[in-house]
């Protein structure tokens, strides 16, 4: 099993979703989280007074899926979320080692 983690923008993120769920994904989680990358922080103006923006808002979605499955989800997301400017995100793949459902106890593939 594999855990993807992707940071996306915000305003990707109904698109992305629509996208896994076409897919099959069945669950995920979901967090709003800022951050930085090669694009660090950026200067704004508003009325005239500078701003240092050094976070910038993304999502972090937490899905996991069968080893098989990995690839093909993680293409759809990369197609949902990619808009070709700095600042699109990132994708994080893990190996899962075992999964238990706390309600039931089952394991791995049926506790997904």
């Amino acid at each position: 099993m594999k855990k993807i983690e992707a940071l996306i923008r915000p305003v990707q993120f109904d698109s992305v979703v629509t996208a896994l769920v076409e897919v099959g994904v069945v669950g995920m989680n979901v967090t709003n989280v800022r951050g930085y990358g090669r694009q660090k922080g950026q200067t704004e103006s508003y009325r005239g007074v500078k701003h240092v923006i050094e976070f910038h808002p993304k999502i972090k979605l937490e899905i996991v899926v069968e080893d098989e499955a990995c690839e093909f989800v993680v293409e759809k997301l990369v197609e949902a979320a990619q808009t070709g400017q700095i600042g699109d995100g990132k994708i994080f793949i893990r190996s899962i080692e075992h999964i238990i459902r706390t309600r039931t106890g089952e394991t791995d593939l049926e506790a997904l």
